[in-house]
């Protein structure tokens, strides 16, 4: 089924007793048997991710909530959804592109946040196309327009998940601006739980993280623009350790940061971002990406957040893998650039492959 924005918006009617879109949010499902996906296309969210362990018991292990409606009125932890036009933080909420200066709205701390007050988080997707057999998988697509939440120009974004094999899902965006010079950061926000979504904190969980450095940040969590080698420091995850390991030698609630991804072990033609398991399961997430850095994020400020099945989620319910351009990217000359040019082709793939070990 193929909708245009302006069919989707004139023939379809609310999910939900909402306002936030004409479109109809729905939920969908990718199943192959193995692994089963349930996705909205509010957010173009994953809202559920079933896998099984050593024993072959399934289990939910991404955080989230049952209903839509609930991901519309208290998503403030941004669970499973894709956000943007501009993921992470920019400082002050302002860059200056172009000889012009733009001034985007200010929602965490001093900062502009995952898009602004209404990013791709916050918004109806249309379905492009769904498709069922050995690879199921689901488009969705967006426009944002110009000057939405203070961002130049016009912009055609695509989403397409795919269960790829009987242990991989696969997310492939792009993103295509029209007619005006923009920065364009894509991100993933699933909150992964590899023991179950509510099953407890992460803290025992296992990481490994294929990155030798971080971009430090200063006291509002942008970049001063330096790297830091993580060598022996509470940072260091290119060996396998455990989360909760060093977590009270990070400045603040947790880890909140942003890893440069190094250049070693490619699948699919992606590097090896981060290998994550969970002792209590056997289960094992490795993740794959052609984006230069991750933001690691321990959910320090998900506390007393009520889940799905009834499950409230305490502090470090699960943790953020976020492929990504680094934060802030647009203000840092020295990082890599986020700008994209009418014409050419903004694009970040990710592939999730789970197992048991």
């Amino acid at each position: 089924m193929i909708l245009s924005s302006d069919t989707a918006e004139e023939t379809k009617q609310p999910a939900m007793s909402t306002t936030a879109a004409d479109a109809k949010a729905e939920h969908f499902e990718l199943n192959n048997g193995t692994i089963r996906v349930t996705v909205t296309n509010y957010g173009a969210t994953i809202t559920s991710l079933y896998v099984p362990d050593k024993h072959g018991k399934v289990a939910d292990v991404v955080l989230g909530f049952d209903s839509i409606e609930a991901y519309v009125k208290d998503n403030a932890p941004y669970f499973g959804c894709i956000v943007g036009r501009v993921a992470n933080r920019i400082k002050e909420g302002k860059f200056h592109l172009n000889g012009v200066d733009y001034y985007l709205p200010i929602n965490n701390g001093p900062n502009s946040l995952h898009g602004g007050n209404k990013g791709f988080d916050k918004v109806v997707w249309d379905v492009v196309e769904q498709k069922d057999g050995e690879q199921p998988s689901i488009t969705f697509k967006y426009e944002s327009h110009d000057g939405e939440e203070g961002y130049p120009g016009d912009v055609f974004v695509t989403a397409t998940y795919t269960l790829t094999s009987s242990k991989t899902l696969r997310l492939d965006m792009e993103a295509v601006p029209r007619n005006k010079t923009t920065p364009i950061n894509l991100a993933h926000h699933t909150y992964w739980n590899l023991a179950g979504h509510s099953s407890g904190n992460v803290l025992e969980h296992l990481v490994q993280i294929s990155g030798s450095q971080i971009t430090p940040v200063d006291e509002n969590s942008i970049p001063t623009g330096e790297f830091l080698p993580v060598k022996g420091t509470a940072f260091d995850f290119t060996s396998e350790k455990k989360v909760g390991s060093s977590i009270r030698e990070v400045p603040g609630l947790g880890y909140d940061h942003n890893y440069v991804l190094d250049s070693g072990e490619k699948k699919e033609g992606l590097k090896h971002v981060a290998k994550v398991k969970d002792p209590s399961s056997s289960r094992v997430l490795n993740l794959w990406t052609d984006a230069p850095g991750v933001q690691f994020y321990t959910a320090n400020y998900v506390n007393g957040v009520r889940g799905k099945g009834g499950a409230v989620y305490e502090k470090h319910p699960g943790l953020c893998l976020e492929t990504q351009g680094f934060p802030n990217a647009i203000n840092q000359p020295n990082f890599p650039s986020i700008v994209v040019v009418p014409g050419d082709k903004y694009k970040h793939s990710m592939l999730f492959e789970f197992s048991v070990e």
